[in-house]
């Protein structure tokens, strides 16, 4: 009986494979190194078996890699693979439970992402690290002088300026010690800020190239960043069968707590990419505060909305109907229609 459906527990170095045939019964059981378990899948396991994988660490390159092979390839989240862990866990067993989930015919999986999805999301992640890195550095300095009586004021740019005019202020009580150090501090500051303003000219760059990322700017709220985030997860959209699917993905819809028929909905999940989520959410409140005296669709809708409800209600709302309507012009390849925004995507 040959092999038709193969769990994979990837690795750094030992990769544990676990294969049934259609009956489910276990035919293959194996560890390989690294640069030996691919070339094991293609000798054991025929052409056009389901593969199956954690969504982790290096899956997408493996995935890749096994689609070029003419498998049909399965990523899982983590999550979803534990209930199927069965008694102590191990790589071997890791493995069974994958193969064990990817045969389950509601289970959902994760979209197998290109390279050049992946390269515009590293230069996403980067960009948002350095945000971190000079938040942090600026937190630094604000604590670091404050201690010799001065107040830095609110503000990335005019905490720029006032670094100059405290170096140069002799009389400001400050130390030549401190004066070095605070000089270094400085210098590490204007470096994180040409390394994000050349991170972020890449990422807008992209953005105005990308046919998928131009239509999406056409949206109210979404710019080059959110654009091009956007355009990077999405790819072309078939891995969600609709906008709602793609909303509930980025934590935009509600926890549910329902039982004994009695439906009771609690805040926004905040599950998926909480860095797109939060570009969403800040655009959706530019936007909101935008449809102030306008007579669009939207704008009605919003405004609506927002006397019955909670602004940031109405924010999360108009968040969530964004990232629809993202998917349905992203999915169906046509033009953003403004008339047509107030409908459900």
């Amino acid at each position: 009986m040959s092999i038709s459906r193969v769990g994979v527990d990837i690795a750094k170095s030992v990769f544990h494979v676990h294969g049934v045939d259609r009956h489910d019964q276990i035919e293959w059981r194996g560890k390989y190194k690294r640069d030996k378990w691919l070339d094991a899948i293609v000798k054991r396991v025929p052409t056009g078996a389901v593969i199956g994988m954690e969504a982790c660490a290096s899956a997408h390159h493996w995935a890749r890699e096994l689609q070029a092979r003419g498998y049909h390839v399965k990523l899982i989240a983590a999550q979803f693979v534990k209930p199927y862990v069965k008694s102590n866990k191990n790589d071997r067993v890791d493995a069974e439970a994958i193969c064990e989930a990817i045969g389950r015919p509601s289970m959902r999986f994760v979209a197998i992402k290109t390279v050049a999805q992946q390269d515009i999301q590293a230069a996403h992640r980067i960009r948002s690290e350095l945000v971190h890195q000079r938040t942090a550095k600026a937190n630094q300095i604000r604590g670091l002088i404050g201690e010799y009586g001065l107040v830095a004021p609110i503000g990335i740019g005019q905490l720029r300026t006032a670094l100059h005019r405290w170096l140069e202020d002799a009389e400001n009580g400050l130390t030549d010690d401190f004066r070095v150090l605070l000089s270094g501090l400085a210098e590490e500051l204007r470096y994180l800020d040409e390394r994000i303003a050349t991170v972020t000219e890449r990422i807008e760059r992209h953005a105005q190239t990308d046919p998928v990322a131009k239509r999406l700017m056409t949206l109210r709220g979404i710019g080059t960043l959110t654009a091009s985030a956007l355009a990077g997860a999405l790819g072309d959209a078939q891995a969600f069968k609709c906008g709602r699917d793609f909303a509930a993905s980025l934590g935009l819809t509600p926890r549910q707590y329902s039982t004994g028929g009695r439906d009771r909905l609690l805040g926004i999940s905040k599950r998926g990419d909480s860095y797109l989520r939060s570009l969403l959410v800040h655009g959706a409140r530019a936007a909101f505060r935008w449809s102030e005296g306008r007579e669009d669709n939207l704008s009605h809708w919003v405004r609506q909305l927002a006397e019955r409800k909670h602004v940031n209600v109405a924010v999360i709302a108009l968040a969530n109907k964004t990232a629809r309507i993202a998917w349905a012009i992203t999915r169906h390849d046509q033009a953003y229609d403004p008339n047509l925004a107030s409908k459900a995507a």
